[in-house]
């Protein structure tokens, strides 16, 4: 079998793992959580530090008015805020504010709460440490793509 071969198979693997895992990471939101679209915009935010919703709008392949509506949602519950840019008065920049820094630790550190639980449970010393080898594998091949 050729290197190529190997290495799609290798990829549609991965990628069935990662789709499993992902969609069993992602659990049922309380009443009140966020909604799928206002997590990707703070996580956008939090990337970039500093950013405008037209960016933001951007990234996520939506309209400006529909990131408009997901702006106000997460200004209005405090997890972000709307500066002026320094150098172009024009623009308006979003930052997470500390609530909204909270908010994202806190769903993260849920998170890898539930994953710590399961990796203690379920996978022995040899699997751990095959585990540990490959994240940082597994975030440079994303870095590549």
């Amino acid at each position: 079998m050729s290197d190529a071969r190997e290495a799609e198979e290798l990829a549609g693997s991965l990628l069935d793992s990662i789709r499993l895992f992902i969609a069993a990471a992602r659990t049922a939101r309380p009443q009140g959580e966020l909604s799928a679209s206002e997590i990707a915009a703070l996580i956008n935010i939090r990337r970039a530090v500093e950013t405008t919703s037209g960016a933001l709008a951007r990234v996520a392949g939506i309209s400006p008015q529909a990131m408009g509506a997901t702006i106000a949602a997460l200004e209005a519950r405090g997890l972000i805020e709307r500066t002026k840019d320094t150098v172009d008065g024009r623009r308006i920049l979003l930052r997470l504010t500390e609530a909204g820094a909270e908010v994202m630790d806190a769903r993260r550190d849920a998170r890898a709460a539930a994953i710590a639980r399961e990796l203690t449970t379920r996978f022995d010393a040899d699997e751990l440490a095959t585990l540990r080898a490959a994240a940082p594998l597994l975030a440079r091949l994303a870095e590549g793509l």
